[in-house]
Protein backbone atom coordinates (compact mmCIF):
# COMPACT_ATOMS: atom_id res chain seq x y z
CA UNK A 1 0.00 0.00 0.00
CA UNK A 2 1.58 2.75 -1.34
CA UNK A 3 1.80 5.96 0.97
CA UNK A 4 0.61 8.56 -2.03
CA UNK A 5 -2.97 6.43 -1.57
CA UNK A 6 -3.13 6.67 2.30
CA UNK A 7 -2.68 10.66 1.65
CA UNK A 8 -5.15 10.80 -0.79
CA UNK A 9 -7.40 8.59 1.13
CA UNK A 10 -7.35 10.57 4.23
CA UNK A 11 -7.57 13.95 2.11
CA UNK A 12 -10.75 12.81 0.52
CA UNK A 13 -12.32 11.80 4.03
CA UNK A 14 -11.36 15.44 5.85
CA UNK A 15 -12.56 16.93 2.66
CA UNK A 16 -16.39 15.35 3.22
CA UNK A 17 -16.51 16.27 6.79
CA UNK A 18 -19.75 15.77 6.95
CA UNK A 19 -20.54 12.44 4.83
CA UNK A 20 -17.32 11.24 6.82
CA UNK A 21 -19.22 11.86 10.08
CA UNK A 22 -22.28 9.92 9.16
CA UNK A 23 -20.83 6.75 8.00
CA UNK A 24 -18.50 6.77 11.41
CA UNK A 25 -21.94 7.66 13.47
CA UNK A 26 -23.11 4.66 11.55
CA UNK A 27 -20.14 2.38 12.17
CA UNK A 28 -19.91 3.06 16.18
CA UNK A 29 -24.03 3.11 16.43
CA UNK A 30 -23.52 -0.52 14.94
CA UNK A 31 -20.49 -1.37 17.28
CA UNK A 32 -22.14 -0.25 20.58
CA UNK A 33 -25.11 -2.68 19.67
CA UNK A 34 -22.91 -5.43 19.02
CA UNK A 35 -20.97 -4.57 22.02
CA UNK A 36 -23.91 -4.24 24.30
CA UNK A 37 -25.60 -7.76 23.34
CA UNK A 38 -22.19 -9.41 23.92
CA UNK A 39 -22.40 -8.09 27.40
CA UNK A 40 -26.37 -8.45 27.81
CA UNK A 41 -25.96 -11.81 26.16
CA UNK A 42 -23.21 -13.36 28.10
CA UNK A 43 -24.51 -12.02 31.63
CA UNK A 44 -27.63 -13.57 31.34
CA UNK A 45 -26.15 -16.57 30.65
CA UNK A 46 -23.63 -16.37 33.58
CA UNK A 47 -26.57 -15.37 35.88
CA UNK A 48 -28.28 -18.14 34.53
CA UNK A 49 -25.70 -20.49 35.51
CA UNK A 50 -25.04 -19.15 39.07
CA UNK A 51 -28.85 -18.78 39.90
CA UNK A 52 -29.41 -22.37 38.48
CA UNK A 53 -25.92 -24.40 39.07
CA UNK A 54 -24.50 -21.60 41.90
CA UNK A 55 -25.70 -24.10 44.65
CA UNK A 56 -25.15 -27.42 43.01
CA UNK A 57 -22.50 -29.79 42.61
CA UNK A 58 -20.87 -29.48 39.02
CA UNK A 59 -19.27 -33.04 38.92
CA UNK A 60 -20.42 -35.83 41.60
CA UNK A 61 -17.74 -38.84 42.12
CA UNK A 62 -19.65 -41.65 43.72
CA UNK A 63 -18.46 -45.67 43.62
CA UNK A 64 -19.24 -47.38 40.76
CA UNK A 65 -22.39 -49.56 40.30
CA UNK A 66 -21.49 -53.23 40.50
CA UNK A 67 -23.03 -55.71 37.99
CA UNK A 68 -25.49 -58.41 40.51
CA UNK A 69 -23.01 -61.62 41.04
CA UNK A 70 -24.24 -64.59 39.34
CA UNK A 71 -22.54 -68.03 40.16
CA UNK A 72 -23.56 -71.89 38.89
CA UNK A 73 -24.13 -73.94 42.12
CA UNK A 74 -24.49 -77.33 40.07
CA UNK A 75 -23.36 -76.28 36.94
CA UNK A 76 -26.47 -76.03 34.87
CA UNK A 77 -28.39 -73.16 36.30
CA UNK A 78 -27.14 -69.72 36.70
CA UNK A 79 -28.18 -67.66 40.59
CA UNK A 80 -27.93 -63.99 40.79
CA UNK A 81 -27.21 -63.05 43.69
CA UNK A 82 -29.10 -60.06 44.70
CA UNK A 83 -27.86 -56.68 45.59
CA UNK A 84 -28.25 -55.75 49.09
CA UNK A 85 -30.32 -52.61 49.34
CA UNK A 86 -30.11 -51.97 52.72
CA UNK A 87 -26.15 -51.50 52.53
CA UNK A 88 -24.82 -48.03 51.37
CA UNK A 89 -22.37 -48.10 48.26
CA UNK A 90 -19.46 -45.95 50.38
CA UNK A 91 -15.77 -44.74 48.69
CA UNK A 92 -14.04 -47.02 51.60
CA UNK A 93 -10.51 -45.34 50.81
CA UNK A 94 -11.36 -41.74 49.42
CA UNK A 95 -8.23 -39.94 50.98
CA UNK A 96 -5.66 -40.43 47.79
CA UNK A 97 -8.36 -39.41 45.61
CA UNK A 98 -8.62 -35.75 47.43
CA UNK A 99 -4.82 -34.63 46.24
CA UNK A 100 -5.48 -35.90 42.65
CA UNK A 101 -9.04 -34.24 42.22
CA UNK A 102 -7.61 -30.97 43.42
CA UNK A 103 -5.04 -31.17 40.93
CA UNK A 104 -7.11 -31.48 37.97
CA UNK A 105 -7.05 -28.23 35.65
CA UNK A 106 -10.49 -26.73 36.10
CA UNK A 107 -11.54 -27.68 39.46
CA UNK A 108 -12.08 -25.11 42.52
CA UNK A 109 -13.45 -26.73 45.25
CA UNK A 110 -14.02 -30.14 46.82
CA UNK A 111 -16.18 -31.75 49.40
CA UNK A 112 -16.00 -35.27 51.03
CA UNK A 113 -19.34 -35.39 51.98
CA UNK A 114 -21.14 -37.91 54.29
CA UNK A 115 -25.17 -38.28 53.43
CA UNK A 116 -27.98 -40.04 54.25
CA UNK A 117 -31.98 -39.77 54.88
CA UNK A 118 -33.06 -39.41 58.16
CA UNK A 119 -36.44 -38.29 59.99
CA UNK A 120 -36.74 -34.67 61.82
CA UNK A 121 -38.86 -34.87 65.20
CA UNK A 122 -40.41 -32.16 67.21
CA UNK A 123 -43.50 -32.90 68.98
CA UNK A 124 -46.32 -35.25 67.09
CA UNK A 125 -44.57 -33.84 63.83
CA UNK A 126 -41.97 -35.80 61.79
CA UNK A 127 -40.27 -34.86 58.54
CA UNK A 128 -38.52 -36.31 56.13
CA UNK A 129 -35.24 -34.69 55.63
CA UNK A 130 -31.28 -35.07 53.65
CA UNK A 131 -28.81 -34.76 56.31
CA UNK A 132 -25.14 -33.84 55.02
CA UNK A 133 -22.28 -33.91 56.60
CA UNK A 134 -19.35 -31.61 55.97
CA UNK A 135 -15.66 -31.43 56.86
CA UNK A 136 -14.31 -28.22 58.55
CA UNK A 137 -14.05 -25.22 56.30
CA UNK A 138 -15.80 -27.17 53.61
CA UNK A 139 -19.74 -25.72 54.32
CA UNK A 140 -19.51 -23.22 51.73
CA UNK A 141 -17.59 -25.08 49.13
CA UNK A 142 -20.41 -26.27 47.03
CA UNK A 143 -23.15 -24.08 48.24
CA UNK A 144 -22.61 -20.49 49.85
CA UNK A 145 -24.24 -21.44 52.88
CA UNK A 146 -22.69 -18.73 54.78
CA UNK A 147 -23.99 -15.77 52.34
CA UNK A 148 -27.42 -17.70 52.79
CA UNK A 149 -27.87 -17.63 56.76
CA UNK A 150 -30.74 -15.66 57.75
CA UNK A 151 -30.41 -16.24 61.75
CA UNK A 152 -28.32 -17.75 63.45
CA UNK A 153 -24.33 -18.88 62.94
CA UNK A 154 -23.22 -20.81 60.04
CA UNK A 155 -21.07 -22.91 62.54
CA UNK A 156 -21.30 -26.55 63.04
CA UNK A 157 -20.60 -27.84 66.24
CA UNK A 158 -20.96 -31.94 67.08
CA UNK A 159 -24.64 -31.30 68.67
CA UNK A 160 -25.11 -28.26 65.95
CA UNK A 161 -27.28 -28.18 63.02
CA UNK A 162 -28.39 -25.97 59.85
CA UNK A 163 -31.73 -26.23 58.36
CA UNK A 164 -33.63 -24.39 55.48
CA UNK A 165 -35.80 -21.77 55.98
CA UNK A 166 -39.22 -23.32 54.68
CA UNK A 167 -37.93 -26.80 57.05
CA UNK A 168 -38.07 -24.14 59.90
CA UNK A 169 -41.50 -22.49 58.80
CA UNK A 170 -43.33 -25.73 58.33
CA UNK A 171 -42.20 -27.49 61.92
CA UNK A 172 -42.02 -24.16 63.60
CA UNK A 173 -38.55 -24.54 64.61
CA UNK A 174 -36.37 -21.78 65.57
CA UNK A 175 -32.57 -20.87 66.41
CA UNK A 176 -32.22 -22.62 70.02
CA UNK A 177 -34.19 -24.99 69.49
CA UNK A 178 -33.36 -28.52 70.30
CA UNK A 179 -34.81 -31.74 67.77
CA UNK A 180 -34.55 -35.42 67.50
CA UNK A 181 -33.18 -36.75 64.63
CA UNK A 182 -33.40 -40.33 63.52
CA UNK A 183 -31.16 -41.70 60.89
CA UNK A 184 -32.00 -44.52 58.20
CA UNK A 185 -29.69 -46.82 60.10
CA UNK A 186 -31.59 -46.57 63.19
CA UNK A 187 -29.81 -44.03 65.37
CA UNK A 188 -31.54 -41.36 66.82
CA UNK A 189 -29.48 -38.19 68.90
CA UNK A 190 -30.50 -34.42 69.74
CA UNK A 191 -29.47 -31.64 67.94
CA UNK A 192 -29.67 -27.33 68.64
CA UNK A 193 -30.63 -25.73 65.51
CA UNK A 194 -27.70 -23.69 65.31
CA UNK A 195 -28.57 -21.34 62.19
CA UNK A 196 -31.19 -20.77 59.23
CA UNK A 197 -30.56 -21.29 56.22
CA UNK A 198 -32.27 -20.02 52.44
CA UNK A 199 -30.54 -21.09 49.25
CA UNK A 200 -33.32 -20.11 47.06
CA UNK A 201 -34.16 -23.81 45.84
CA UNK A 202 -37.21 -25.29 47.52
CA UNK A 203 -35.96 -28.77 47.96
CA UNK A 204 -32.87 -27.50 49.83
CA UNK A 205 -34.70 -25.14 52.15
CA UNK A 206 -37.48 -28.00 52.58
CA UNK A 207 -35.32 -30.92 52.96
CA UNK A 208 -31.63 -30.42 53.74
CA UNK A 209 -30.12 -30.09 57.53
CA UNK A 210 -25.80 -29.73 57.29
CA UNK A 211 -24.22 -31.27 60.03
CA UNK A 212 -20.82 -31.88 61.45
CA UNK A 213 -18.64 -34.36 59.30
CA UNK A 214 -17.61 -36.64 62.32
CA UNK A 215 -21.05 -36.48 64.05
CA UNK A 216 -22.78 -37.82 60.49
CA UNK A 217 -20.72 -40.30 60.50
CA UNK A 218 -21.54 -41.53 63.80
CA UNK A 219 -25.13 -40.83 62.97
CA UNK A 220 -25.07 -42.87 59.93
CA UNK A 221 -22.84 -45.53 60.76
CA UNK A 222 -19.77 -44.99 58.82
CA UNK A 223 -16.66 -46.39 60.08
CA UNK A 224 -14.04 -44.83 57.57
CA UNK A 225 -15.79 -44.20 54.51
CA UNK A 226 -17.62 -41.41 52.76
CA UNK A 227 -21.12 -41.06 50.92
CA UNK A 228 -19.66 -39.11 47.99
CA UNK A 229 -16.82 -36.25 46.23
CA UNK A 230 -18.92 -32.97 45.46
CA UNK A 231 -16.92 -30.55 43.39
CA UNK A 232 -17.08 -27.17 41.89
CA UNK A 233 -15.69 -26.19 38.36
CA UNK A 234 -15.02 -23.01 36.57
CA UNK A 235 -16.68 -23.06 33.96
CA UNK A 236 -19.30 -24.77 34.74
CA UNK A 237 -20.12 -25.53 31.00
CA UNK A 238 -16.85 -27.67 30.92
CA UNK A 239 -17.92 -30.29 33.97
CA UNK A 240 -18.86 -33.29 30.94
CA UNK A 241 -14.70 -32.99 30.04
CA UNK A 242 -13.55 -32.92 33.50
CA UNK A 243 -15.89 -35.26 35.01
CA UNK A 244 -14.67 -38.36 32.17
CA UNK A 245 -10.96 -37.39 33.55
CA UNK A 246 -11.85 -38.06 37.23
CA UNK A 247 -13.30 -41.00 36.41
CA UNK A 248 -10.28 -41.84 34.38
CA UNK A 249 -7.79 -40.79 37.23
CA UNK A 250 -9.55 -41.92 40.39
CA UNK A 251 -11.35 -44.82 38.83
CA UNK A 252 -14.90 -43.80 40.82
CA UNK A 253 -18.42 -43.05 38.84
CA UNK A 254 -18.48 -39.14 37.70
CA UNK A 255 -21.56 -37.46 37.16
CA UNK A 256 -21.43 -33.55 35.72
CA UNK A 257 -24.11 -31.37 35.91
CA UNK A 258 -25.32 -31.25 32.43
CA UNK A 259 -26.62 -34.88 32.61
CA UNK A 260 -29.25 -34.14 35.18
CA UNK A 261 -29.76 -30.79 33.81
CA UNK A 262 -29.79 -31.31 30.01
CA UNK A 263 -32.73 -29.09 29.39
CA UNK A 264 -31.08 -26.42 31.12
CA UNK A 265 -27.62 -26.67 29.52
CA UNK A 266 -29.44 -27.14 26.05
CA UNK A 267 -31.05 -23.79 26.74
CA UNK A 268 -28.16 -22.03 27.83
CA UNK A 269 -26.06 -23.14 24.79
CA UNK A 270 -29.71 -22.19 22.14
CA UNK A 271 -28.68 -18.62 24.06
CA UNK A 272 -25.60 -18.39 23.11
CA UNK A 273 -26.49 -19.53 19.23
CA UNK A 274 -28.64 -16.66 19.79
CA UNK A 275 -26.28 -14.34 20.63
CA UNK A 276 -23.72 -15.37 17.66
CA UNK A 277 -26.73 -15.03 14.65
CA UNK A 278 -27.79 -11.38 16.46
CA UNK A 279 -24.28 -10.02 16.40
CA UNK A 280 -23.73 -11.43 12.84
CA UNK A 281 -26.71 -9.22 11.85
CA UNK A 282 -25.08 -6.16 13.34
CA UNK A 283 -21.96 -6.87 10.96
CA UNK A 284 -24.12 -7.26 8.19
CA UNK A 285 -25.51 -4.10 8.68
CA UNK A 286 -22.63 -1.82 9.04
CA UNK A 287 -21.16 -3.77 5.57
CA UNK A 288 -24.44 -3.37 4.08
CA UNK A 289 -24.10 0.64 5.37
CA UNK A 290 -20.22 0.66 4.44
CA UNK A 291 -20.96 -0.12 1.13
CA UNK A 292 -23.73 1.82 0.03
CA UNK A 293 -21.73 5.01 1.07
CA UNK A 294 -18.97 3.61 -0.98
CA UNK A 295 -21.06 3.23 -4.16
CA UNK A 296 -22.59 6.39 -4.04
CA UNK A 297 -19.47 8.52 -3.16
CA UNK A 298 -18.37 6.72 -6.81
CA UNK A 299 -20.91 8.46 -8.27
CA UNK A 300 -20.06 11.38 -7.16
CA UNK A 301 -16.42 11.46 -7.85
CA UNK A 302 -16.43 9.81 -11.21
CA UNK A 303 -14.94 13.01 -12.65
CA UNK A 304 -12.29 13.12 -10.39
CA UNK A 305 -11.44 9.39 -10.76
CA UNK A 306 -11.52 9.82 -14.46
CA UNK A 307 -9.36 12.59 -13.87
CA UNK A 308 -7.05 10.33 -12.23
CA UNK A 309 -7.01 7.46 -14.26
CA UNK A 310 -6.46 9.97 -17.40
CA UNK A 311 -3.40 11.33 -15.21
CA UNK A 312 -1.42 8.18 -15.38
CA UNK A 313 -3.34 6.25 -11.77
CA UNK A 314 -3.59 2.46 -12.33
CA UNK A 315 -6.18 0.44 -11.27
CA UNK A 316 -4.53 -0.86 -8.25
CA UNK A 317 -4.32 2.57 -6.73
CA UNK A 318 -7.89 3.52 -7.38
CA UNK A 319 -8.79 0.25 -5.57
CA UNK A 320 -6.19 0.96 -2.58
CA UNK A 321 -7.47 4.74 -2.13
CA UNK A 322 -11.57 3.57 -2.12
CA UNK A 323 -10.74 0.16 0.43
CA UNK A 324 -8.35 2.65 2.72
CA UNK A 325 -11.24 5.17 3.17
CA UNK A 326 -13.85 2.17 3.78
CA UNK A 327 -11.03 0.48 6.08
CA UNK A 328 -10.87 3.67 8.00
CA UNK A 329 -14.14 4.82 8.27
CA UNK A 330 -14.58 1.23 9.96
CA UNK A 331 -11.81 1.37 12.31
CA UNK A 332 -12.33 5.13 13.45
CA UNK A 333 -16.19 4.15 14.02
CA UNK A 334 -15.52 1.24 15.41
CA UNK A 335 -13.04 2.53 17.90
CA UNK A 336 -15.31 5.47 18.58
CA UNK A 337 -18.07 2.82 18.89
CA UNK A 338 -16.32 0.91 21.59
CA UNK A 339 -15.16 3.58 23.52
CA UNK A 340 -19.12 4.65 23.96
CA UNK A 341 -20.21 1.45 24.86
CA UNK A 342 -17.36 1.07 27.62
CA UNK A 343 -18.78 4.48 28.82
CA UNK A 344 -22.20 3.27 28.73
CA UNK A 345 -21.78 0.39 31.04
CA UNK A 346 -19.14 1.40 33.45
CA UNK A 347 -21.75 1.94 35.84
CA UNK A 348 -23.73 -1.06 35.77
CA UNK A 349 -23.15 -3.31 38.89
CA UNK A 350 -21.42 -6.55 37.65
CA UNK A 351 -23.89 -9.66 37.01
CA UNK A 352 -23.09 -11.00 40.86
CA UNK A 353 -25.24 -7.97 41.96
CA UNK A 354 -27.67 -7.84 40.23
CA UNK A 355 -31.02 -7.33 41.86
CA UNK A 356 -34.44 -8.94 40.74
CA UNK A 357 -35.45 -7.29 37.90
CA UNK A 358 -32.13 -5.66 36.88
CA UNK A 359 -30.27 -6.01 33.70
CA UNK A 360 -27.69 -8.56 33.42
CA UNK A 361 -25.00 -7.11 32.21
CA UNK A 362 -21.51 -8.38 31.92
CA UNK A 363 -19.36 -5.79 31.18
CA UNK A 364 -16.05 -8.34 30.48
CA UNK A 365 -17.80 -9.86 28.21
CA UNK A 366 -18.57 -6.82 25.80
CA UNK A 367 -15.80 -8.29 23.05
CA UNK A 368 -15.09 -5.10 22.61
CA UNK A 369 -11.64 -6.04 20.85
CA UNK A 370 -13.48 -8.50 18.71
CA UNK A 371 -15.81 -6.00 17.68
CA UNK A 372 -13.21 -3.90 16.63
CA UNK A 373 -11.61 -6.46 14.92
CA UNK A 374 -14.05 -7.64 13.20
CA UNK A 375 -15.30 -4.45 12.01
CA UNK A 376 -12.86 -2.95 10.68
CA UNK A 377 -11.86 -6.32 8.49
CA UNK A 378 -15.89 -5.84 7.48
CA UNK A 379 -15.59 -1.84 6.43
CA UNK A 380 -12.51 -3.37 4.21
CA UNK A 381 -14.34 -6.27 2.87
CA UNK A 382 -17.62 -3.78 1.86
CA UNK A 383 -15.25 -1.66 -0.50
CA UNK A 384 -13.80 -3.94 -1.71
CA UNK A 385 -16.87 -4.23 -4.68
CA UNK A 386 -17.35 -0.46 -4.88
CA UNK A 387 -13.19 0.54 -5.46
CA UNK A 388 -13.29 -2.76 -8.27
CA UNK A 389 -16.46 -0.78 -10.12
CA UNK A 390 -14.05 2.76 -9.32
CA UNK A 391 -11.40 1.27 -10.86
CA UNK A 392 -12.94 0.40 -13.83
CA UNK A 393 -14.26 3.69 -14.57
CA UNK A 394 -13.19 4.81 -18.35
CA UNK A 395 -11.18 7.93 -17.98
CA UNK A 396 -12.92 9.39 -21.31
CA UNK A 397 -16.34 9.03 -19.92
CA UNK A 398 -16.24 9.89 -16.64
CA UNK A 399 -14.61 13.36 -17.57
CA UNK A 400 -17.06 13.72 -20.36
CA UNK A 401 -19.84 13.34 -17.88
Amino acid sequence: MSPYAVKLAIRHLRSHPGQTALLMAGVALGVSIFIFMSALIGGLATLLTLRTVGSIPHIVLEMPDRDPATFSPDGRAQVVLQKDLSRRNQIAIWQPAIPIIEKTPGVTAVSPQIRGSAFVERGQAVASVGVIGVMPGKLSAIADIDSAMIDGSSNLPPDGILIGNRLARDLGLRVGQVLSLSSDRGRTRSFRIGGIFSLGIASADRQTVYMNFTTARALFDLSTGISRIEIKVQPATDATGIAERLRRSTALKATAWTEDNSQLFEGLDAQARTGIIIKAFSLVTIIIGIASAMLLSIIRRQSEIGIMRAMGASKGLVIAIFVLEGTLIGLAGAIIGAVIAWLALLPLPPVTEVRSGGLPIDRAQGDFLLAITLTTLAAMLASILPARNAARIDPVEAIGA
